[in-house]
């Protein structure tokens, strides 16, 4: 899968130091693999557990051009940490992931041929579904499964985007168009990431999906609760009256 193409990660962290160091090694495993320029920039958001001082070990292993530490001074939400990291991005595509393991750099590579399959430049957006043929939900109680199923009905029922998981955070975007789209978002929190899959197809932008398997965080605290189930019930609303 050789190309000149590069592409660059974001990864927002908080209180990720057990999980930094073998994510980091199977993103380089996979990208190494298929013969792949990458970098890896992570977006710490002032992580008290010593996140970032693994990220300097890291970058002592990989190098300092593969491995970005680009930390902020707290938490500042999801949508911000991918708007400061963005700015440090040399690549010509960028992909968006979770640092706990929820999402496995081996579907990476499925990404980027996915991507490739079209003619005139490919897919803008890449985006992983845990609910098409193939993906799945691992580590879920029944009443989690049933909210983000659910979550996603209301979202799809509504908006109507055609896309299956919008809630997901697993994509790979052509960097333009993740720049165009995430400066006209304006949600943050849980519904930020159906926003932007929102407007990209509201903006024409042609959108696949890859099936993968989600596996619930490995280390730490899952960070969905009542509040955030609420706040997406509001985020599709609103949504629904502005786009």
């Amino acid at each position: 899968m050789a190309s000149k193409d590069k592409y660059s990660v974001l990864l927002p962290t908080y209180n990720e130091r057990r999980n930094l160091p073998i994510i980091t090694w199977l993103l380089a495993k996979t990208f190494t693999e298929n013969n792949l320029d990458w970098e890896l920039i992570i977006v710490d958001d002032g992580s008290p557990d010593g996140t970032q001082e693994v990220a300097k070990q890291l970058q002592k292993v990989y190098g300092s051009d593969r491995v970005l530490l680009k930390p902020r001074a707290g938490k500042l939400g999801l949508g911000t940490a991918y708007v400061h990291g963005l700015q440090f991005a040399q690549g010509n595509y960028v992909i968006i992931m979770d640092a706990d393991f929820s999402h496995h750099p081996k579907f990476i590579a499925d990404m980027i041929r996915l991507q490739k399959t079209i003619p005139n430049g490919g897919y803008d957006i890449v985006t992983g579904t845990r609910y098409a043929l193939g993906g799945g939900v691992f580590g879920w109680d029944l009443k989690r499964k049933l909210c983000s199923r659910g979550a996603n009905l209301l979202a799809d029922t509504l908006l109507r985007p055609g896309v299956s998981d919008l809630t997901g955070s697993f994509r790979l975007y052509k960097k333009p168009v993740l720049e165009k789209v995430i400066t006209s978002t304006v949600s943050k929190g849980y519904t930020f990431q159906m926003e932007m899959m929102v407007r990209a197809k509201a903006m024409g932008y042609s959108v696949a999906e890859v099936p993968i398997s989600f596996v619930d965080r490995l280390y730490g605290e899952s960070k969905l609760g009542g509040d955030e189930i609420v706040e997406y019930a509001k985020g599709v609303l609103s949504l629904w009256l502005r786009v």
